[in-house]
């Protein structure tokens, strides 16, 4: 977590730790720092507070947006757009609508990981009632063209609605609700340096999804329940900070990306660089004929942290990279490397040579044959 966002969190618990609906001294500086988060929210997204509701993080956002979506359209239709390559959340919530009579189209990305706008103009119909496609792909970087989709939906099918999975292009892409132009949006807070479990869901104004919970009539009845105060208030502090910075801090992960790319080309000559490369914190290799998860291990027991495909996935083969059409070789090889503001150049370096040092080590006598 970012230093403002982890004294937001402890001030909440230590100092302004009331129940936010009560109405009581404690319970009003709660409140309070509950909208504060709110706001800071919203402006990001260039929303009105009204718009955003928290959650408990990315996964309960996505799951609220996909069924709740459903069902309040099934009246109009039961078709549903998504893509192959969405984080689980959707996924799983788009095989639960299956299970209760909808059809789900899943559009399948190229080798580089893009799907055109045309790709989903093609799959709609008259009966589409939802269109859900993550705005950045959580292990390739690659980004899918949300605004291009909106201006087609707009045009073709007004009633239907667009989702976007968010969580890894909040403050790593500029964008705003408006630029974008989805009905929903999903977005977490440990992906900008806010604290793990929460999370928050954009709904356009107008719009008015069922709950999928029910309670005491917290987030207007949207998601009841009493609300992680320290949460949303670190999650706020992690905005407030992100948005103030974006423009540097995207120009600063996209440099040292940029120089880590140069840098393992330069270490290791038969690294594959995978997917799109659109993000600026997010980059996909490969060493077709390794095993990634070796690897992954080797650098970890020297203090460098990637990951095998996505975090959620714990250990299994990447269906991202399967939806891409690539070669098993490359897909048991691949790294996914996260990047922040706050990485270097020297650590860029550092994690070049470790990964030339750890495919001489574990694979020396494969390299020696050749």
């Amino acid at each position: 977590m970012s230093e403002e966002a982890a004294e937001a969190v402890l001030s909440a618990m230590r100092e302004d730790f009331g129940n936010p609906s009560s109405t009581h001294s404690l319970g009003t500086r709660a409140r309070a720092l509950l909208e504060e988060a709110r706001r800071s929210v919203a402006r990001a997204l260039g929303a009105k507070d009204k718009s955003i509701y928290f959650t408990s993080g990315g996964t309960e956002a996505d799951n609220i947006a996909v069924l709740s979506s459903a069902e309040h359209m099934k009246r109009r239709g039961r078709h549903v757009i998504t893509t192959a390559i969405e984080h689980e959340a959707v996924l799983k919530s788009m095989s639960e609508l299956e299970r209760r009579g909808f059809e789900v189209e899943y559009l399948k990305p190229d080798r580089n990981g893009h799907i055109p706008a045309e790709a989903f103009e093609n799959a709609l119909r008259e009966d589409t009632i939802l269109v859900s496609a993550m705005l950045v792909n959580n292990e390739t970087g690659s980004v899918l063209p949300i605004a291009e989709v909106s201006k087609m939906l707009r045009r073709k099918a007004p009633a239907a609605l667009l989702h976007t999975d968010a969580v890894q292009g909040f403050l790593e892409l500029p964008f705003s609700v408006k630029s974008l132009g989805a009905d929903i949006i999903s977005l977490s807070a440990h992906k900008i340096h806010g604290p793990k479990g929460v999370g928050a869901i954009y709904v356009r104004e107008g719009l008015r999804l069922p709950p999928r919970s029910f309670g005491g009539g917290q987030e207007s009845d949207f998601r009841p329940g009493t609300e992680a105060v320290p949460l949303i208030a670190g999650f706020g502090a992690a905005v407030k900070n992100g948005f103030e910075n974006m423009e540097k801090d995207i120009a600063s992960t996209r440099e040292v990306k940029e120089h880590l790319k140069s840098t393992l080309r330069l270490c290791v000559p038969e690294i594959v660089f995978l997917g799109s490369d659109d993000a600026p914190h997010i980059l996909c290799i490969s060493l077709p004929g390794y095993k990634s998860e070796v690897l992954m291990n080797w650098l970890d027991a020297r203090g460098i942290c990637v990951s095998k495909g996505s975090a959620c996935k714990r250990g299994r083969r990447s269906h991202v990279l399967g939806a891409m059409g690539l070669d098993d070789r490359i897909i048991d090889g691949a790294l996914r490397v996260s990047l922040s503001s706050g990485n270097t150049r020297d650590e860029a370096e550092l994690f070049a040579r470790a990964l030339k040092e750890a495919k001489s080590e574990l694979y020396g006598s494969l390299d020696r044959r050749g």
